[in-house]
Formats: C-alpha cells, sequence, structure tokens
C-alpha cells in the first residue's frame, strides 16, 4: 500500500516546463533518490510533493495518519530559539511531555523550595514515563553532537547558515515521519557527519525521498532513482551504481529509436520531394505519415557541458607554506604547518566542520595573514578560487554581465578564442538565459556561474571550497574530467568523498587543537590508514571543550568567546540515568540471552521462531540505544571531573 502517491503532476515557471505528467507511488521502506541537471526543478518537485508550492495540475494522495516532514534547503526558526528547543520543538505527545519536563526543571532551579512547582515536577516526571519520552533529549543531544552542534544551549539566530541547516537536520531526523524528505542532506556537513547520516538513513523504517549530489551516499542509502530529464521524470528500481547501467540501456534504446525515425523520415522527405501530389488516398496518408514522423521529435537534448578553458603557464615556484600558525582568540586552528606544492598536485583538505579548512584556503589567497610563518607564491602563479559562498555576486547582474567582468573572450584548451556568450552556451546557459538576472537562477545554477567566472580568468592555482555542495552530478562528473587534464595545482576542500576518491592524490587532515597531517593517497586510503593505526579519528569528531569556540563552517571566520565558560553539569535527567543505567544494560543483555535460549527450544515451530526473532531485534536495538547512552553520560561525567 502506498503511504503517498503522486498522480500526473505537472509544473511549469512561466515558459520553462520543470516536469509534466509525472505519476508514481512511495511505500514504506522506500529510500528514493532524486536526481538530475540543476535547473530541472528537483527542489520543486520536492516542495510540490511535501505540499509547500501547488502543481499546476495533478494531485497528490497522503495516506490516513501518515505524516509527511521535509527539510528544505532553507529551514525557518523562532525567534530566540536555542538548537535543543528547536530539536525538541514539535507537537507530539513524547515532545510535549520533554517540553512540559524542561519547563518544570528550569522553574524549580530558580525556587527549589516551592510547593507547587515540585508538584509540577512530579506530574512532568509521570507524563515523560506515560509517553516513555526519557530517551528524546538524548537522542536530540546525541544527533546534534554527530552533526557537529556541541552547545544545546546556543540561539540558533547566532549559528551560521550551515550550522542552521544541521540543526533544522538533527530535528528532522527526530522528529517521528512516515516519509521523510531531504533536500540537499550532505551540504554543510563534514565526512564523519555524513557518514553517520547515512547510517541513520540506511536503518530508518519510514520512506525518505531526497535530493543528493554525494553519489557514494546516494548509492549505499537509496533503493529507487528518478531522474528528471527535459519535463519528464524516468523511475529505476536500483541504486545509483545500477541506475547508470539501466540510463545507458535506456539511452541506447532512445538512440536506436531515434535513428529509425530519422531514416523513415529522410525516405518520406526523399519522396514528397520527387513531386508527388496529393491527390489519392494513399498519398494523403503518405503525407500524413511525414508529417506525423516531423512531429514526434524527441524533446531537444539539455546539451553537455564543455569545461574546455584553457590554463595560464605555472612557473617552478608555486606554493611554500612555512611554519605556519594561526589563531583566533585563544584557539589555534593551524599549528606549525608546512606544504610545498610541485607540479600537477592534488591535494584534498579534510577535517570535521570548524576545524580550519577554509582558513587554509584564504591564508594561500592571502585574505588571511598567518600569525607566525609565511605563505609565499611563485611569480607565475595565477589564483582560482571557487568559495562557496554567493555573497560577491551581484544578484542585479544579468549573467552575461556577471561572466563579462571577468572576461570578453577566452580561450580554449585547443587555442581557439570564443566569446563568453559562447563560453555560457557551453556551460548550459541558453541565449536566453544569459539574460535573466542572477538571482532568478536556481542554487545550483549560481554555483556552475560562479565556477564559469573563476575558469575564465585561466588560473593555474585551483582553490576549491565545497565545490560540490548544489552542483549536480552532471556538472561534478565534467568536472572532474577537467581537472584529470589541468596541468596546474588543486587544493580541494570537500566533504564529499566520491569527489575526494576521483581527484585528489593526496590527503591534509585537520585532527583538531591545531595539528595537521599529510598521508598520501585519496580520501579512501586515507580512511583505511585512520582505520588500521586509529590516528585522528578521535580528534576529528571530538567535541570542542567551549562551543563558543567553534569557528561557523560557512565562513570559517573569527569568532571570539562570548562570555566564561560554561559549567558543565548533569541534567536531573542525566544523574539518574547515570545511577541506574548499568543495570539496565545487564538487564537487556540477560533478556538477549533468555530470548535465545527459547529460541533453540522452539526450533521445530516456525510461527513461534518468528515471534521471537523479532522479540530478540526489539531488544538488541535496546540494547544498542542503552550502549550508546552509556558511553554518552560516561563522557560528560569524564568532562564533568575535569573541570575540577
Amino acid at each position: 500500500m502506498h503511504s503517498l502517491s503522486v498522480e500526473h503532476i505537472t509544473k511549469s515557471y512561466g515558459e520553462k516546463l520543470l516536469f509534466e505528467n509525472v505519476t508514481f507511488g512511495v511505500e514504506d521502506g522506500d529510500k528514493v533518490g532524486i536526481i538530475g541537471v540543476n535547473g530541472t526543478g528537483k527542489s520543486t518537485f520536492l516542495k510540490v510533493i511535501a505540499g509547500l508550492e501547488p502543481a499546476d495540475s495533478g494531485t497528490i494522495s497522503i495516506g490516513n495518519r501518515v505524516t509527511v516532514r521535509m527539510l528544505s534547503q532553507d529551514p525557518v526558526f523562532a525567534p530566540n530559539e536555542t538548537t535543543l528547543e528547536h530539536v525538541l520543538g514539535g507537537d507530539t505527545p513524547q515532545l510535549r511531555a520533554v517540553q512540559a519536563y524542561a519547563a518544570a526543571m528550569e522553574a524549580i532551579e530558580l525556587k527549589p523550595s516551592d510547593a507547587a512547582l515540585q508538584e509540577q515536577l512530579i506530574k512532568a516526571n509521570q507524563l515523560m514515563d506515560e509517553f516513555d519520552a526519557w530517551q528524546l533529549e538524548s537522542d536530540a543531544k546525541m544527533a546534534l553532537s554527530k552533526l557537529g552542534i556541541y552547545d544545546f544551549e546556543a540561539k540558533v539566530e547566532t549559528l551560521s547558515g550551515g550550522q542552521r541547516k544541521r540543526v533544522a537536520m538533527a530535528a528532522a531526523l527526530l522528529l517521528p515521519s512516515d516519509v521523510l524528505i531531504l533536500d540537499e542532506p550532505t551540504n554543510h556537513i563534514d565526512n564523519d557527519s555524513v557518514a553517520w547520516l547515512e547510517g541513520m538513513l540506511q536503518k530508518r523504517r519510514g520512506a525518505l525521498l531526497m535530493i543528493t549530489h554525494d553519489r557514494y551516499f546516494l548509492d549505499r542509502v537509496s533503493n529507487r532513482v528518478i531522474e528528471l530529464d527535459k519535463g519528464q521524470a524516468h523511475f529505476y528500481q536500483a541504486n545509483y551504481s545500477r541506475f547508470l547501467e539501466l540510463k545507458l540501456d535506456r539511452e541506447e534504446r532512445e538512440a536506436s529509436t531515434e535513428s529509425k525515425r530519422q531514416n523513415l523520415l529522410r525516405n518520406e522527405l526523399a519522396w514528397i520531394r520527387r513531386g508527388a501530389k496529393a491527390r489519392s488516398t494513399k498519398q494523403k496518408a503518405r503525407i500524413d505519415r511525414f508529417e506525423a514522423l516531423k512531429a514526434d521529435a524527441p524533446k531537444q537534448a539539455g546539451g553537455k557541458m564543455d569545461v574546455s578553458v584553457a590554463s595560464t603557464r605555472l612557473g617552478r615556484k608555486i606554493v611554500e607554506i612555512e611554519a605556519v600558525t594561526k589563531r583566533f582568540g585563544d584557539r589555534t586552528l593551524i599549528r606549525d604547518f608546512s606544504y610545498i606544492a610541485v607540479p600537477e598536485d592534488r591535494v584534498g583538505i579534510v577535517g570535521r566542520n570548524g576545524s580550519g579548512k577554509s582558513t587554509l584556503l584564504k591564508l594561500i589567497t592571502g585574505q588571511l595573514t598567518p600569525d607566525e610563518g609565511t605563505v609565499d607564491l611563485g611569480a607565475t602563479v595565477k589564483l582560482g578560487w571557487f568559495s562557496q559562498e554567493h555573497e560577491e555576486m551581484d544578484q542585479s547582474l544579468r549573467v552575461i554581465e556577471y561572466i563579462r567582468e571577468a572576461a570578453e573572450q577566452v580561450k580554449t584548451a585547443d587555442g581557439t578564442t570564443i566569446s563568453a556568450g559562447q563560453m555560457l552556451e557551453r556551460f548550459l546557459f541558453s541565449p536566453t538565459m544569459q539574460w535573466t538576472p542572477i538571482s532568478k537562477l536556481s542554487g545550483g545554477e549560481k554555483r556552475r556561474l560562479q565556477l564559469l567566472r573563476v575558469l575564465m580568468n585561466a588560473p593555474n592555482v585551483l582553490l576549491l571550497d565545497e565545490p560540490t555542495n548544489d552542483l549536480d552530478i552532471s556538472t561534478l562528473t565534467v568536472l572532474e574530467d577537467y581537472l584529470d587534464d589541468f596541468p596546474g595545482v588543486v587544493f580541494v576542500v570537500s566533504h564529499d568523498r566520491y569527489f575526494l576518491d576521483r581527484t585528489v592524490d593526496k590527503i591534509v587532515a585537520f585532527e583538531g587543537d591545531g595539528v595537521i597531517t599529510h598521508h598520501t593517497g585519496n580520501y579512501s586510503d586515507y580512511q583505511e590508514f585512520v582505520a588500521k593505526h586509529g590516528a585522528a579519528a578521535p580528534a576529528a569528531t571530538a567535541a570542542p571543550k567551549t562551543a563558543a569556540a567553534v569557528v561557523p563552517s560557512s565562513t570559517e571566520a573569527p569568532a571570539k568567546a562570548a562570555g566564561k565558560e560554561r559549567t558543565l553539569k548533569m541534567s536531573y535527567k542525566d544523574q539518574k540515568d547515570f545511577e541506574q543505567i548499568d543495570g539496565w544494560i545487564e538487564a537487556a543483555e540477560n533478556e538477549i540471552t533468555e530470548i535465545a535460549g527459547r529460541m533453540e527450544a522452539a526450533s521445530s515451530d516456525s510461527s513461534r521462531l518468528q515471534e521471537l526473532a523479532a522479540e530478540q531485534q526489539q531488544l538488541e536495538e535496546k540494547l544498542e540505544k542503552l550502549m550508546d547512552r552509556w558511553a554518552e553520560l560516561n563522557e560528560l561525567a569524564e568532562q564533568i571531573a575535569a573541570q575540577k
């Protein structure tokens, strides 16, 4: 039975058709990846399904008692809301119980001897027990921590854009839903958080619809793919790897059909040109057939992006970084780091959000100055800086005006010179789109335009800061091919594991506390090294001692700690759990052992075995949650002890 049914939906913006007559169903357990070139309407497609935008025609049917939740690219927050309040701010009985308990605890801390408040706390405790809501606050903190948010009392409005997106994602994952809709969930989170999110969604029982450019993520999480292409939706019962095979088969069939149509069209055209007159019924039928063949032409192909821009010659001295240290306040992001770039270097820069990756790129560009050490660029170096920020783009400019600010003409890799307009067409901006204001473009189209402007300047050292954010898979594939042949040096900050594996042969890893290590190989090689030696992993995932010291992930700009460091302490619930959790774990382990014995005794009763297997799975999930809670509480206890 479908949780959600989409029937014949169509959506256009002005003369641009996004998708037409799309019909499909979503069942419990479906994990659907939505892919397509930027500007095809993927985000709009999800908004229409979620009921946030109306379709021009067609219907969306949602089953009785089916809850649909969507994490958009631009989440909305209440004024003065804290991170934890937002995650626990839903309107379910469990969350209302948590909210009532939090309010009661806050009130009684101010007036501990007030009898009425004590009674209120007792009632709140009863509600927490009734709805089994004790685990929710712990789950909320765990989700926030895994996504790199460690200050649960921080006001959301003070966070960077990337941090806000992660807070909203934690809320979307915690709130119960039958159909979860995610728009680019891997943007603005680091590699460790992507891996955690991947595991969460793999285990999730409800349906999932998501847009993502992360091909490893898509391959491991999805079991269905919907491709939006030239206004049509194509459906594949497959993950990403299998989708590529099936798409190739489909395109080969379509090419064969079109070849046959073209042959028939040529034959009919030759007959008409011989001067046949439409007098007889046969002749009229043949002319009608010719017209029908012309009308049956496939929709115009979206085209293939061509990144064939030339680069400037590079001398022997490129980028030399010697004993560089960079601090913000009392926090050291980079400590005594040295690196000498060599020709055709491909360097991937990884580490948790806020560790200083973008800061390193800004030191190379000269936007920041090191506190100690030097950064020297060779005389022939021409930097190309592809930032993850859009603020420098004048939204009122038209597309072609923005590119002409860089260059009126550009040399291609084969030595020919073409105009800015011709280069825009190679980047899939039609002559009509070239006169569109930048503000009217989709997020992905803006990123593609920004990339073109960087390449129009013919750089020989490319600094790519999260280049995969908002770029579609097709554009990423072309960019990867371009980097294969790029004769210069590339430094790339990215959380996209596939992109790093595809493009780099060295890894610079930020391991925490300003320590940076060098590794030869791509990202998978680095991960294998970490798994074998245990280096970098603890530092890469550890929470900072003070949340105020976290540098905003979207810009990694300087941030000073506001006020004194907050003293850590256990809440009433934390203390209660800490005292009892060892007993709970022992009881759960005993129950699992008992179930195993009962399964052995019922080995000849298949129906009973199925019931016991289901009980065993529930108990194992319960034990896993208890172990996570045990680890969280013991870490908190160690941090509290360290304060003394």
